[in-house]
């Protein structure tokens, strides 16, 4: 497949690397030349097409892999697969300490197919989904590989000088790079032009992750952009108008939600299912990955709407129901 590859702006390009089979149906990944050294965000998943596309791609930009470090923005595998494959020697790659120690977890899979059993969640599609989510059969290859990098750090590279900018939400450390001078944002999944980012709750989470997200959110907002460069579809200029939208949807989501409520109490898994979603098929005949991305950002709506005071939960026998309060 021929690389899709545009200069966005002086020395920045954005290398569409596709995602066959995924909703998704690409990642951008972005690669900063420098004088010295180069920099490319984000990588694409661990497959022949990731890698075939992105190498192109590099190979046409004269990219030398050993003059060029990384900067990954969230640990999932379509932003973090590639790297441990592309990263030389001689490369730094940054990352952030949140998602570095999720990522160390043993048996996740596990404790998060019986956390989300006991949220309705049918064992049989539990079971389809450990075999086919793409993340399932990821593996840590080396913690030491990682640069840690926070709120604040700064990365130069040519004319550019970013600043990191911790935004949990979509994972809790979920970091965007800005540029003050140029105002540019390099968004990751914060913020995405055209899907509404997944905001999940973790299993045996102690944060509030929909609370965080439209904190982080607000952050953004603060800040003056011109441009961002999003980790999916394309760029786009009207970053505030786009924060609102996503403030709404999540707004009219737990509304959603406590319509629901109001006729009985419910599963997540059954909130999930009678909740409106841009699915191409019913919710009976949607991929299992699908319905469990649904009702884990569920459980993050519920999870606030419990600490607001609007819902509350009880344990019967071995499941969890959610009621209006």
């Amino acid at each position: 497949m021929k690389p899709r590859v545009e200069e966005v702006l002086p020395a920045i390009y954005r290398i569409e690397v596709p995602l066959s089979g995924n909703p998704l149906k690409s990642i951008n990944s972005y690669l900063i030349k420098g004088r010295e050294r180069n920099l490319i965000v984000d990588t694409g998943m661990d497959t022949e097409e990731c890698r075939s596309v992105l190498l192109q791609a590099l190979k046409l930009l004269k990219v030398d892999l050993k003059k060029t470090d990384f900067f990954i923005s969230h640990l999932h595998v379509d932003h973090i697969g590639l790297v441990f494959q592309l990263a030389s020697d001689r490369s730094t790659v940054f990352f952030n300490r949140p998602d570095l120690e999720f990522m160390k977890r043993v048996n996740f899979w596990d404790s998060a197919a019986k956390f989300l059993s006991m949220h309705g969640f049918p064992q049989k599609e539990l079971r389809e989904v450990l075999k086919k989510h793409p993340a399932s059969h990821f593996k840590l290859e080396d913690a030491e590989i990682f640069t840690i990098l926070g709120e604040g750090d700064t990365l130069k590279v040519g004319d550019y000088l970013f600043q990191c900018l911790e935004t949990p939400g979509h994972t809790n450390g979920s970091m965007c790079l800005y540029e003050p001078q140029k105002k540019i944002l390099l968004s990751g999944d914060h913020i995405l032009g055209d899907i509404t980012p997944n905001i999940p709750l973790n299993i045996d989470s102690t944060n509030n992750p929909l609370k965080d997200y439209m904190q982080s959110l607000e952050k953004i907002f603060a800040i003056n952009v011109d441009l961002v460069l999003p980790g999916h579809r394309g760029i786009f200029v009207n970053c505030r108008q786009r924060i609102k939208e996503l403030m709404s949807h999540h707004r009219q989501r737990k509304e959603e939600i406590l319509a629901i409520l109001r006729k009985k109490a419910y599963s997540a898994y059954h909130i999930a299912s009678q909740t409106s979603w841009d699915l191409t098929e019913s919710w009976e005949n949607s991929p299992v990955v699908q319905k469990w991305f649904a009702i884990i950002e569920i459980l993050s709506h519920l999870k606030d709407m419990e600490e607001e005071g609007s819902v509350s939960s009880y344990k019967l026998e071995d499941k969890y129901f959610f009621q209006v309060k």
